[in-house]
């Protein structure tokens, strides 16, 4: 745990450097595919920090994370397995040491991804559940790629967006409430928007 706070400070370092654009755009690339820390612990700061520019670093993160999310899919279709049944070195790396991957959460993002189909990429991509396990998950089991994509990127904009839209209105009087509760109101949201689509879905 140590260690995961040790990168958790250096992400939130890059919130007071010049460079602090390209560094988010760096960690929302890596979290999509095997990075720790969500980039909305650099995405906040940053937003506060120059109001003007939030929608800015919103579509930075948003856009960089789609294409992390295509990284992530690669690694599972080209590098995940070793054979028909038998995991690579790397995937075996990535159940021992990166944060949210086991073998049991993989084989159970495979039985969401029969029953949810688009839903559970989006709800992966809006929520706080680790993306990378399934941006991985995908290429590994052959997701069609047009429908993955669609989904991580309205999941992923819709996330990143919607912080920087309420930190631009509403500046640092947000920040606590949104830090506090975000996992809260993300899954709020979450239900409404899934609420919305079984509504249209029984109206059509």
């Amino acid at each position: 745990m140590n260690f995961i706070r040790k990168i958790y400070d250096w992400v939130l370092s890059w919130a007071d450097k010049p460079s602090g654009a390209t560094a988010l755009c760096f960690i929302s690339f890596a979290e999509a595919s095997f990075f720790p820390i969500p980039p909305d612990v650099l995405l906040i700061p940053l937003a506060i920090g120059n109001r003007l520019k939030a929608i800015y670093f919103g579509l930075i993160c948003s856009i960089s994370s789609v294409f992390g999310a295509m990284f992530g899919y690669a690694i599972g279709l080209w590098i995940w397995w070793s054979g028909p049944t038998e995991f690579s070195g790397l995937a075996n790396f990535f159940f021992e040491h990166v944060p949210g991957f086991n073998k049991i959460a993989f084989f159970n993002v495979k039985e969401l991804y029969d029953q949810y189909d688009f839903l559970i990429i989006f709800t992966a991509g809006f929520t706080p559940i680790p993306f990378k396990l399934f941006t991985i998950s995908g290429g590994a089991f052959g997701i069609k790629f047009p429908q993955f994509i669609i989904a991580a990127f309205v999941g992923r904009t819709l996330r990143f967006m919607l912080v920087t839209l309420l930190l631009k209105i509403y500046g640092e009087s947000i920040e606590r409430f949104i830090n506090k509760y975000f996992n809260i109101l993300t899954i709020i949201f979450l239900l409404l928007l899934i609420g919305g689509f079984f509504i249209i879905k029984v109206i059509l």
